[in-house]
């Protein structure tokens, strides 16, 4: 629940700075990137979330690393994080601040699983249908699980439309069995 709220509150002041300053894509591609560089650099995740070591040379750090290369918002966002001690929580704050982007831009992301693979037509109609369906914009992923025998798998936000066949076959068994 603390990771939440932490992140919640942190993302939501981040987002109200970023809209003010009309710099909402750019600060987004920026914690993004940056979340790549710590995820892929367990030694920079070793110093930023090492608690003897003080905040201080953390900021140094990453004034070294980034200096001229992410925006003075974000750089200091990033030194609030390591003042307040928040900096294993950037991951999630990240995330946050994507989904109030998305809601800022009225965007939704899904994921669409296929047993087989989708071709252009069919994803255009998917496109379509998931936009007419949620009344927003959708960014869409597409991948391929042969273990779903035949339909699709939909995930917007929270939401599963499970129109597999592997679904309906464990249904009918279920089913199946309560009867005999």
């Amino acid at each position: 629940m603390l990771k939440g709220a932490v992140a919640g509150r942190y993302a939501e002041a981040l987002y109200d700075i970023a809209v003010r300053d009309n710099a909402v894509d750019r600060i987004e591609q920026e914690l993004k990137s940056l979340e790549v560089i710590l995820n892929e650099s367990e030694e920079l995740q070793k110093v930023l979330f090492h608690p003897q070591i003080t905040a201080d040379d953390k900021k140094e750090l990453l004034e070294k690393l980034f200096s001229g290369k992410i925006s003075p918002v974000t750089a200091n966002f990033l030194a609030l994080l390591v003042d307040r001690r928040r900096e294993t929580f950037f991951g999630d704050i990240t995330a946050e601040f994507v989904k109030r982007a998305n809601e800022g831009r009225n965007t939704v992301t899904a994921s669409v699983t296929s047993a087989v693979e989708l071709n252009d037509a069919e994803k255009a109609g998917m496109d379509k249908t998931l936009a007419k369906m949620t009344g927003k914009t959708v960014r869409v992923s597409y991948s391929v699980d042969p273990s779903l025998v035949g339909g699709v798998v939909v995930r917007i936000g929270d939401k599963i439309i499970d129109g597999s066949v592997k679904t309906r076959l464990c249904d009918m068994r279920e089913r199946l069995k309560a009867i005999s």
